[in-house]
């Protein structure tokens, strides 16, 4: 797998010795891939308790009580499925997701914030038709003109994106750790190795 650039605000688990279980739906998908689904090992542990998940993977470790001991789950699946949500939540995540976490006038990545294609101070709003992802510099430059003030270009033109765009965009953005019992679940429909 090649090497991903991976935002810094992006809050990953703290590591394996933490346990966390990847949730998916009862179709069998992950509930989201940026963040990615994952549940504290005790949600986990209560959820399988109270038969709202079925235990698909299973770490080596175990958690006791003083009447039951369990192995700590990996992989659950709903047992009741959650309905994607329809309209893509307007975020400042999921507009740096819908824009892959590149400045939409340089093509830059890291550290993004956004920039209002036609300024506020010219009567522009915030909404996903005219706020963009944008680099320090770039924001700097363009500042409260117009792209055509400052001779600046749009890579792309800003659009409400649709949640299922944003679900496969996050696959692009896998976090740093990944439990091998995840795998299959997470990259299904990957190209299959010859």
């Amino acid at each position: 797998m090649e090497a991903v650039h991976q935002p810094s605000f992006i809050r990953q688990p703290a590591g394996s010795r933490d346990h966390p279980a990847l949730v998916l739906n009862a179709d069998y998908r992950p509930l989201s891939y940026l963040p990615l689904s994952l549940w504290p090992w005790q949600e986990a542990v209560k959820a399988a308790f109270l038969d709202r998940v079925m235990v698909l993977s299973e770490y080596d470790e175990v958690v006791r009580s003083p009447s039951m001991e369990i192995r700590i789950p990996s992989v659950v699946v709903l047992k009741d499925y959650v309905k994607p949500a329809r309209v893509a939540a307007f975020t400042r995540f999921n507009l740096f997701l819908r824009d892959e976490f590149t400045c939409q006038y340089c093509g830059a990545k890291g550290d993004m914030t956004f920039d209002h294609v036609l300024p506020r101070a010219r009567g522009g709003r915030t909404t996903w038709e005219n706020v963009v992802a944008a680099c320090g510099p770039c924001n700097l430059r363009k500042g409260s003109k117009t792209l055509k003030q400052c001779n600046m270009h749009l890579r792309k033109k800003p659009r409400i994106p649709q949640p299922g765009e944003l679900q496969n965009t996050g696959r692009k953005f896998p976090p740093n750790h990944l439990h091998d019992s995840w795998m299959d679940y997470l990259y299904w429909d990957a190209e299959l190795d010859a």
